[in-house]
């Protein structure tokens, strides 16, 4: 099942120039994160037989995803932010597929929550709000509704040295 995004569209922009569009994510209870729309490609909620375990792999890796013909690396977002593993027995995974530069990273997450919007300018530095091992993947943190929400850098996501050499030498998505 695909989730639309709203698109984004030069007038909506233009109406709020200070202001960026977030997908909202529950990454584990109480703990939510916010992603730049513009680096989700795709949201979608899947049947868990759909990605194929890669033995050897980061601990945090789920393995491969044949998502519209393009294989994709799916990791454990909560784990790799030293957070609590999404369960594996589950029967379906709430996952957002993000992109930097060439490379796309499937992420699963306890569950997507909504699509929002905020200025730049209320994003706080992370550091004294999270573990120190998570600071490297976040732009910084903002308040939303009674909620502290990590504001995620997709880049530093993609390219995480956890994820390992083997996982970044092959992040291209194929095409079959």
């Amino acid at each position: 099942m695909t989730i639309d995004l709203p698109s984004i569209n030069t007038a909506e922009r233009d109406e709020n120039p200070t202001e960026t569009l977030y997908l909202r994510l529950q990454l584990q209870g109480s703990i939510f994160a916010a992603l730049r729309l513009e680096a989700v490609q795709e949201v979608i909620s899947i049947p868990a037989n759909r990605i194929t375990p890669i033995p050897y792999m980061p601990e945090c890796t789920f393995g491969l995803l044949n998502q519209r013909g393009r294989i994709i690396w799916t990791i454990d977002l909560p784990q790799l932010l030293e957070l609590k593993s999404i369960d594996r027995n589950r029967q379906i995974y709430s996952i957002a597929i993000i992109k930097s530069g060439n490379s796309p990273l499937a992420l699963v997450v306890d569950e997507i929550k909504s699509v929002f919007r905020f200025p730049s300018e209320l994003i706080e530095s992370p550091v004294d709000m999270v573990e120190l091992g998570v600071v490297p993947y976040l732009q910084g943190c903002i308040s939303y509704e009674e909620d502290l929400l990590w504001v995620l850098e997709p880049s530093s996501i993609v390219n995480s040295p956890l994820l390992g050499s083997d996982l970044s030498l092959s992040r291209q998505s194929v095409s079959i």
